[in-house]
């Protein structure tokens, strides 16, 4: 069966196109730094807000006109395997990745539960190896079940961290089923409302306990996919663990695990912790933690997770610019954890909100590349920090200089003389490769 009837396979058509059915930037074959952009993008489709949104939110009802939703339980969740695999056949999309309550039903039981998932998995082995699609990765959904009310791997409840630790196993037996690149850990429910009734160290140390026997567990089965957690600074928590890319890393350091784990990094989550994008792809980055990236915007006038489908070329560009300048995303790839506006409510706009997003981030991708190529900011920074080449600057980066020999030097170097950053030039620089590429 086809849903999506009206829409043919969407193909590279270049910036003079006028086909909204068509990309104009991302050429899957094109070569750029030495890699197609098929291979640095590696675009995945968020099964979760493409295949199971229905448009509702907290002032009213679904809007989203899905075939699939005439059916329940297992018929809807098998159609939903169905249309994801024509979906991305038609988008050319590689990847796509799911949490494990997206693609099948609870059941009342943890067994139940299990045994559906199962019946889902089978069904999306097939389309797997039909199709040449793979999946990216896979997660437990551990906040939306009443039974998360007060966290899954930092619950007072031991009950319930049992069961999560139960879901966690079934995830990871689904992640090596499937071939899972990666498997993610996104706490939502990872943190506390008040330290009245918190006790923070006992329930940090239950969270790494959880990810160790993760670990643990994972080699047994021989799932060698590359565990990612994605940080996320509040909502709906108020005070979450995995706050940004920095608290992370900390919380990983602190328990030996900085080893064993990356970060998954979503621009929405960014500007939530009051950062860049590019600000928390470069934290990761520059601690050897960058392993991929969730690819949506927020609308900076609202205090919550939009999940825009990303169009901000800026935003696209200085993403890609840090992810080329860490080598690449490996494993990694850009998953698309957006969602359709609820007034954008046709099947066609499911398409062209992917359209959009593939098509930003693949002209980032381009502007990006000029950008190192032409090294654009790289002689800007290295003449910006040139003082450290030489003198008393190479003094202090080769561990030779002391506090008395600073003091020395300091005493005797009169006037200080600093210099511009540029920043309105650097802009429109940038400004200027987006437009033309």
């Amino acid at each position: 069966m086809s849903y999506f009837k009206n829409i043919g396979k969407i193909g590279f058509e270049g910036k003079g196109s006028d086909n909204p059915f068509a990309f104009k930037h991302y050429d899957p074959k094109q070569m750029v730094l030495g890699k197609t952009m098929e291979e640095h993008l590696r675009f995945a489709v968020a099964y979760w807000h493409t295949f199971n949104a229905n448009g509702a939110d907290q002032f009213g009802a679904g809007t989203m006109v899905r075939p699939w939703d005439k059916l329940d339980g297992l018929d809807r969740s098998k159609a939903r395997v169905e249309a994801n695999f024509e979906f991305m056949e038609k988008l050319n999309i590689p990847f796509y990745a799911f949490h494990d309550v997206d693609i099948a039903p609870e059941g009342a039981t943890l067994a139940e539960t299990n045994k559906n998932l199962d019946v889902i998995v089978a069904l999306l082995k097939e389309q797997q190896q039909a199709t040449g699609k793979k999946l990216l990765w896979n997660t437990a959904n551990m906040f939306t079940n009443p039974r998360y009310v007060h966290g899954a791997g930092t619950t007072n409840n031991a009950d319930v961290y049992a069961y999560a630790a139960a879901q966690i196993k079934k995830g990871l037996e689904v992640g090596k089923e499937l071939g899972a690149e990666n498997y993610v850990f996104w706490g939502g429910r990872e943190g506390y409302e008040t330290l009245i009734n918190t006790d923070m160290g006992f329930e940090l140390d239950n969270l790494a306990r959880l990810y160790q026997m993760a670990l643990d567990y994972a080699a047994e089965i021989g799932f060698d996919a590359q565990f990612l957690i994605e940080p996320k600074p509040k909502e709906p928590t108020k005070h979450q663990y995995d706050f940004d890319a920095a608290t992370t890393i900390s919380f990983l350091r602190k328990y030996n695990l900085q080893d064993k784990f990356k970060l998954n990094l979503e621009a929405n989550h960014a500007t939530l912790a009051g950062h860049t994008f590019e600000h928390e792809i470069r934290t990761a980055a520059i601690n050897g933690m960058l392993g991929s990236l969730d690819a949506n915007q927020g609308d900076l006038l609202l205090g919550w997770d939009t999940d825009e489908f990303p169009t901000d070329l800026y935003g696209t560009t200085l993403a890609m610019f840090e992810v080329l300048k860490a080598g690449g995303i490996g494993r990694g790839g850009i998953n698309f954890d957006a969602k359709v506006r609820r007034a954008s409510f046709e099947d066609d706009d499911l398409f062209l909100a992917h359209i959009a997003g593939m098509d930003s981030f693949a002209w980032g991708l381009k502007a990006a590349a000029k950008l190192i190529d032409e090294k654009i900011f790289d002689s800007v920074i290295e003449e910006r920090y040139s003082s450290f080449n030489t003198g008393i600057g190479a003094d202090i980066v080769a561990g030779k200089a002391t506090l008395a020999s600073l003091e020395q030097y300091a005493l005797q170097n009169n006037p200080i003389v600093n210099r511009s950053g540029r920043q309105e030039r650097l802009r429109l620089l940038l400004s200027e490769v987006i437009f033309s590429v």
